[in-house]
């Protein structure tokens, strides 16, 4: 119950109940219903902007996880891109630099995604400008990778191509040849063994017994094998590609037909002394483009490097030649 309320009245020095009318008393609990209103919905607000429910709470919790998650997910993405542009490195200054070919232009490389703007639905994410961000190093990388994808398929088959090429070219000499000893004369300007006028010496000179096999220095395939009036004798001209052809020739026999395949290694006819030569051996050409260069070149896979420079110091000796 209510306690009674009093005013002091000084005209009769006495305390005058005070009686309050039922409006006076609607009033009054409206009064106190607006404050307790107008404070509840202050601290309504205040809370609010202070103070997260668990729900809100449990959104920004998952939220910081988000971010942390795409912060590792963007340091392994540098890391990627580290060992990326290793491999690229390598495929443009060793790889294709072995295999003579062009490296691939930088503006290929980091070519970026034209048209439209194909980020759009993730703008309306809260972390958005996180989300795009390593949505674009993604589709880079993926779009490097393709294209190193695609480029190591193009070295793997210029590989190929380089392990046919070296096993074509010419690498050996056309006889056995161990001690050095049957190389009797070299590439150059030489005296002519029968009207002893100084003369152009297209190839080289390996003395040997006759019937002594003689080698197909590369791969390649059989363009000649007859004689003919030139003074070659029994010859044989093999075709290895890449521009290359070697001629054999002053044979006894030849081992071989027009149109057949051959190896490195294989027999393709026998030292002889037909044509213009002045005793038995194999007079041995090659030609790049049609045009005759020195053999001594091409023996990497014969001799050592000390039979090598003693193989120059013959070949350079300016002796008769034998045909």
């Amino acid at each position: 119950m209510a306690k009674a309320k009093y005013r002091y009245n000084p005209h009769t020095l006495s305390y005058d109940k005070i009686e309050m009318s039922f409006r006076d008393r609607l009033m009054r609990a409206f009064m106190f219903l607006g404050a307790g209103l107008i404070i509840g919905i202050g601290i309504y607000f205040i809370t609010d902007a202070y103070v997260d429910s668990p729900k809100e709470k449990k959104l920004k919790q998952d939220n910081a996880e988000l971010q942390s998650q795409y912060a590792i997910l963007n340091k392994k993405l540098e890391q990627m891109n580290v060992v990326l542009e290793d491999l690229q490195h390598r495929d443009d200054n060793i790889y294709r630099v072995i295999f003579e070919a062009e490296p691939i232009a930088s503006e290929i490389r980091e070519a970026g995604f034209g048209g439209v703007n194909r980020y759009k639905e993730l703008e309306n994410y809260s972390n958005a400008e996180l989300i795009i961000s390593t949505a674009k190093k993604l589709d880079k990388l993926s779009k490097q990778l393709y294209i190193q994808s695609k480029s190591f398929d193009e070295v793997f088959e210029m590989a190929q191509k380089k392990e046919e090429m070296l096993a074509s070219i010419p690498a050996i000499q056309p006889v056995s040849n161990e001690d050095l000893t049957r190389m009797a004369s070299g590439y150059g300007y030489r005296t002519d063994p029968v009207y002893k006028t100084t003369k152009f010496h297209a190839g080289m000179d390996f003395t040997a017994p006759r019937g002594t096999p003689i080698y197909a220095t590369g791969n390649g395939k059989v363009i000649q094998a007859d004689a003919e009036s030139r003074g070659y004798g029994n010859h044989v001209r093999i075709d290895h590609g890449y521009g290359y052809v070697t001629l054999y020739a002053h044979m006894s026999k030849m081992d071989v037909k027009v149109g057949q395949k051959v190896k490195r290694g294989d027999v393709i006819g026998y030292v002889g002394n037909t044509g213009k030569s002045v005793g038995p051996h194999c007079h041995y050409e090659v030609r790049k483009n049609d045009e005759p260069i020195n053999p001594v070149n091409f023996y990497f896979n014969d001799l050592t490097p000390e039979q090598y420079a003693k193989m120059l110091e013959m070949a350079n000796d300016p002796s008769q030649s034998l045909d």
